[in-house]
């Protein structure tokens, strides 16, 4: 349980490194340059945000969840093994909550959702530092905090990011990159994965051990409408959720590879051959979907002569075809 806070007086204005060092090399630009730079600032700041705080006892039902979302859905074991060290050695370490912006006598919570939970479920008061906190350095504690966590997976965070970046605190996702210490490449790839389906994701979980790569597999096979259905139809299947989370991932990922390695066979030209029991003639056929071509080839003239043939005789075969069709469709 206990773990030293990654965040102390992060508000704190007397206390200055002496050489401050960008949190991250990203271009600020525009209306955002000044916003960017207190962020940089609030980040590298971000290890010393509770110490020395002051602590108090808060009931949980006055205490409101973070305005951004940062889990998919709750680890049931994890969050009752949390609930049995409270009952047995009480709450280690404090929860980081500001008084509501807009709802008098409430709190919100910055960090420390699972902790809240456990003490509500508990019936006993939560331990928590109070701050004054605009949303701004709200989003970055909460979103420091996550990349501090080593239970917090890849697509959890990805998921605070996509909610976090469309709230447009400004105008190049900088308050997005600071508030989870990462570079553009991999926020480009944590958005592109959040804004998979919600029903996929929340069927899914967090799947603990299924890094970025592999999400941005199954993010790029998903962008196909036939791979998409596919993965619909699993996640639908009652029995879908039977399984572990990371098993769910493989389950659907397995299942969309399947699916588009039989649409791509499905959709591969059949090829046939036919020749004239004389030898003087012969055809190369390829079907594929909708189309079907007839290759003649011929030692003499053959080829081109019955090529006209068949080209003259076109619709009479056309409607020996239809009369037959109708006769053994009857059938």
């Amino acid at each position: 349980m206990a773990r030293k806070n990654p965040f102390a007086t992060l508000l704190d204005e007397g206390q200055r490194p002496e050489v401050a060092q960008p949190a991250l090399d990203y271009a600020m630009k525009g209306a955002s340059r000044s916003l960017l730079s207190s962020i940089d600032e609030m980040a590298t700041r971000a290890d010393k945000l509770i110490q020395g705080e002051t602590i108090i006892d808060l009931n949980p039902d006055v205490v409101d969840p973070s305005f951004v979302k940062d889990r998919l859905v709750a680890d049931e074991q994890e969050f009752n093994d949390l609930v049995d060290a409270i009952r047995e050695r009480g709450q280690d370490s404090p929860i980081l909550v500001r008084p509501h912006p807009s709802k008098g006598g409430r709190y919100m919570v910055v960090f420390g959702h699972r902790r809240l939970l456990a003490a509500k479920a508990l019936g006993r008061q939560v331990r928590a530092v109070v701050k004054e906190m605009k949303d701004t350095e709200h989003v970055v504690a909460q979103g420091q905090e996550n990349s501090a966590r080593a239970n917090l997976s890849f697509i959890e965070k990805a998921f605070f990011a996509g909610n976090l970046a469309r709230l447009r605190y400004d105008e190049d996702n900088g308050l997005v990159l600071a508030a989870l210490s990462i570079d553009r490449a991999t926020l480009s790839k944590m958005l592109s994965v959040a804004s998979l389906p919600a029903e996929v994701l929340t069927a899914i979980g967090p799947a603990k051990a299924i890094g970025r790569d592999r999400w941005y597999e199954l993010k790029l096979l998903l962008e196909q409408p036939a791979n998409l259905e596919s993965a619909l139809t699993a996640v639908n299947d009652p029995h879908f959720s039977s399984h572990s989370s990371d098993e769910r991932f493989s389950i659907l990922l397995s299942r969309v590879k399947e699916a588009k390695a039989h649409s791509r066979a499905k959709s591969l030209p059949r090829k046939d051959k036919w020749s004239a029991s004389d030898g003087r003639l012969a055809a190369e056929i390829v079907a594929d979907g909708k189309r079907f071509t007839l290759a003649l080839k011929a030692k003499g003239t053959d080829a081109t002569a019955f090529g006209q043939y068949l080209t003259d005789h076109l619709g009479q075969l056309y409607e020996a075809f239809r009369q037959d069709k109708s006769t053994n469709d009857g059938d």
